[in-house]
């Protein structure tokens, strides 16, 4: 922890309960959403972070607090509102499926006016990523908050999840946002979406040139991961594990990314990688969201 108390690793975003099926007329929920899988991964690991959002004042919202505390994210970051939830509806599990239920619904009434003081200060990296981006008037807020933050000089981290409908302003988007940030982490199937006119090969090349000093980690599902750091570029193969779905694999990633670096910050971006890709794979290996330990991960990296 920071002198301040504060954490070092913010992350800006949603948190909902995943709505799964399981069956023809079965269904079960699983607390989610990709920025708080994100942060809720970052601190399991023993990253110290905070996650700045809203959740609902229901049975939903308390369960989303409850895992917020048992992960140890920092609670001043967490708010709770007297609105409904954020729903994702997941229909089908590999690849996901799944559309959203939240009009008026809490992640929106999140105050970044109520952080505690001195917060930017200590934070050393903060991520921001996937609808709450888009879903406003939230979105215009993080927007802002994240262009001011890099202004800062305060690293930022993004990952769009270009396949989740973000809009038809998605590429201005997702490239205003990719211009500013530190850590970028971007898939295959994300490029499809944003750039569904260019080949693989143009859309990655025209990513790069947007944030050059960046560093890019482009994640190809069972294929691997590249990573990218100026002139460096790291190819990293997944790891092999018995998958039981791929629900969160690419949070974990991130977070498991962000984690390294705050852990471990002299080391070469090749381990911070190997990392990275360890902690999606553990994430693969149990139902919905999984955020792994640290033990977990380091048993996959001792595996090879």
């Amino acid at each position: 922890m920071t002198p301040t108390g504060l954490p070092r690793l913010v992350v800006f975003g949603e948190a909902l309960t995943d709505l799964v099926r399981t069956g023809e007329d079965s269904w079960r929920s699983i607390a989610g959403g990709a920025c708080w899988n994100v942060a809720r991964v970052a601190a399991t690991l023993g990253g110290e972070t905070g996650w700045g959002g809203a959740v609902s004042d229901d049975l939903f919202g308390a369960r989303l607090a409850e895992l917020s505390r048992e992960a140890g994210l920092d609670p001043r970051f967490l708010q709770v509102v007297p609105r409904p939830p954020l729903l994702a509806v997941v229909h089908q599990i590999d690849p996901p499926r799944y559309f959203f239920l939240g009009e008026n619904a809490a992640d929106l009434a999140f105050d970044e006016a109520a952080l505690p003081a001195g917060w930017e200060a200590a934070c050393q990296f903060v991520h921001f990523g996937c609808i709450s981006l888009v879903r406003q008037p939230l979105g215009e807020r993080l927007v802002a908050l994240a262009l001011r933050l890099a202004d800062a000089g305060v690293p930022v981290s993004f990952d769009p999840h270009g396949r989740t409908r973000m809009g038809g302003d998605s590429p201005p988007l997702f490239e205003r946002l990719a211009a500013r940030a530190a850590v970028l982490k971007i898939s295959d199937e994300d490029l499809r979406h944003i750039y569904p006119a260019l080949e693989a090969d143009a859309a990655l090349e025209r990513v790069r040139a947007l944030a050059p000093a960046a560093v890019l980690l482009y994640t190809r599902g069972g294929a691997g991961m590249d990573a990218y750091a100026g002139g460096e570029r790291f190819t990293q193969p997944a790891f092999a594990v018995e998958v039981v779905d791929t629900v969160g694999a690419g949070d974990a990633c991130i977070g498991g990314f962000l984690a390294s670096r705050l852990l471990r910050p002299d080391a070469p971006l090749s381990e911070h990688a190997r990392f990275a890709a360890a902690t999606a794979a553990a994430a693969c290996t149990r139902a919905g969201a999984h955020a792994p330990t640290r033990q977990e991960v380091e048993a996959l990296l001792a595996r090879g």
